[in-house]
Order: structure tokens, then sequence, then C-alpha cells
């Protein structure tokens, strides 16, 4: 069995070929595997950690190649589930000239959006240490109910529950719905990857240290806000602080942050209670950092995600250039692991 279990949507990226320009101009389009969980869980398995993915496709070419590259990459799809009535979630993705993204979804329903909740394989999570889930999959039914199931066998078996609040709103029927969706994911988890824009949407608040704030709840153990080419920022319940980021030449951020996501889990499996030993919890960040960094030079999500040794050869090409600032102690009462 797997130590980490992903679940949601596994979906086609076609990204345009030509940056700066519209979805209207681009000339042409690259096909892509995507689908922000499972990024997550290919990423694991370039890192060396065996990682499931959980979610529904359809019973199509594009579903069996996203089964095909899942398998490829050294990830278990064997509780994936096809569907016979709905076809495989579609992207169409520009990009401007900094690889930042805007994307077009077909999604009427797709795949993924019929995932039921006795399609969840229990045995996957009861023999795992990690679930990672995101907002994506809340967004309707069946595939909430199957979601919130997943953590709710996960919150049984003593699991770390990892949560990404993936803001799409052009798919969720209003602000509100979304909010109050993401927000419903984001109460469930022990460890969450957001960025600015998604906490300022959850919390109303500009000022992240006091967004943070607002939403914490007493099961959290980690916040960490990726900022890009800035690095991130981390927030536990007594500390919080900031890494520098590390600078490429970036192409396609498509990825970058569940690349992320996989670097800082990994780090979490080798040391338990990370967020309670602030400078192993920084260099896990720098390796972190790192995987996301890496992800951006090349188009598209898990045809970019680096592997173990690509990350240990680009951090010893920048050692010393990302560094921990202002970190200090936050107060408050830490929850016991």
């Amino acid at each position: 069995m797997a130590d980490v279990v992903c679940t949601g949507e596994l979906l086609i990226d076609f990204v345009s070929t030509r940056a700066g320009v519209s979805l209207i101009e681009a000339p042409a389009f690259v096909k892509a595997p995507g689908g922000a969980p499972a990024n997550v869980a290919v990423a694991l398995a370039k890192l060396g950690v065996n990682s499931i993915f959980m979610g529904k496709v359809g019973n199509d070419d594009f579903g069996r190649f996203l089964a095909k590259t899942l398998r490829d990459n050294g990830v278990d799809v064997t509780p994936l589930s096809y569907s016979d009535t709905a076809r495989t979630m579609l992207a169409f993705v520009s990009r401007n000239v900094e690889g930042e993204r805007d994307f077009m979804f077909y999604r009427h329903p797709s795949a993924d959006m019929l995932f039921e909740p006795a399609e969840v394989d229990r045995e996957s999570i009861v023999h795992s240490r990690i679930l990672h889930f995101g907002s994506i999959s809340l967004i309707s039914e069946p595939s909430r109910s199957a979601t919130l199931h997943a953590v709710d066998l996960a919150e049984e078996q003593g699991l770390l529950v990892s949560y990404d609040p993936n803001l799409r709103l052009p798919l969720w029927p209003g602000e509100e719905e979304a909010r109050a969706g993401i927000l419903a994911g984001w109460r469930r988890a022990h460890l969450i990857k957001a960025n600015f824009e998604e906490i300022v949407f959850l919390s109303g608040k500009k000022d992240l240290g006091e967004g943070v704030a607002q939403l914490w709840h007493p099961n959290l153990n980690l916040v960490v806000v990726t900022q890009g080419r800035n690095g991130c920022t981390y927030f536990t319940q007594q500390s919080q602080g900031r890494i520098a980021g590390l600078r490429v030449r970036a192409i396609d951020t498509t990825g970058a942050g569940d690349g992320f996501t996989a670097g800082l889990l990994a780090s979490v499996l080798a040391q338990s209670a990370l967020w309670q030993d602030i400078p192993a919890l920084e260099e896990a960040l720098r390796f972190a950092n790192a995987v996301g960094a890496l992800t951006t030079t090349r188009l598209g999500a898990i045809p970019a995600l680096p592997d173990l040794r690509a990350v240990n050869r680009f951090l010893r090409r920048h050692r010393g250039s990302s560094k921990s600032l202002n970190s200090r102690n936050r107060g408050g009462r830490r929850k016991p692991s």
C-alpha cells in the first residue's frame, strides 16, 4: 500500500504553445495530463514516496491515457474508477509572459464530478499515513460526499489530512458558494498549502497574518502560503516565518503549487510533527520551494514535475540562496501530535 492517498480531479490540460496571448489567439495547444491532486500523487512518486490516486475519469481515450500516465510515473491507480456516462475533464490554458495562467474548463458534467462515496477505497486509506485532497471535488454532488467520506475515514484512522483550497471561481455557482464550500474542506485539515489570493478570498483580510489568524482552527498544525518567486510564509500554532524563493526562468506555473505540496508532504513523512521543529520545517520548505520552482521550467504539470535527483542537484547549485526570514513566536498553545 501507499504512504499518501490523493483524491480528486484528474484531467487533461491543453496548454497554449505561445505565451502572452489569449485562448482566442493561441495558435496551438500541448496536451498535458494534470489535476491538482493527481499532480501531487505523481510529484510524490517522483520524489520516492509511495502514492495512490483515487478518483474518476471517463471510460474514454483521455481517461485511459491519464491512468497510463500515472502508472508510468509510479502512482498506484488501483482505486481509479471509470464513468460510462461522462467524459474526462478537459481544461484549456493560456499563459502570460511570466507563465501565469488563465483556464477554460470543459466539465458539464465531467467524470470526476460523478465520483461516489461507494467508490472510495477504504483499504487504501486505512493502510496509508496521509490523505491529500483539494476543493474542486467539493463543488458538486456526488463528488463532495465522496471526498468528505474519504476524510471521515482518514480521521477515524488517525491520518494526517492535507488540503489544497484550490480557488477556481468559474467552476462554482457563485462567490458565496465557493467560500462556504472551500471552507468546509479547510475546517477538516491538519496541513494546508494555500496562496495569498485564496487567503484573502476566504478571510476577507488583505493582511496575510490577520487572514491566517482568522482562518485558524484548533486541529490545524501548519498553514503554508506560497508566494511564487518570493517563496513562502509558514504559520504553526506557535511560530511563523518566511522562506525566500529560488529564481528560475518560469515558462508555465501549472502544477508548481502541487509540486511544492508534494515536497512538503515528503518531508512530513520523513519526520512526523515537522511543524514542532522549526529548523527542520524551514529546511523542508526550502526543499518544497525547489520542487515548485523546477516545475515552472517546462510546459504542463505532470510532465514538468522533477524527480528527487533533479531537486537535490538544483538545491546544491543554489545552496545559501534561500534563507529563512522573520521567524518569530506567535504565541498560543500547541496541539499535541
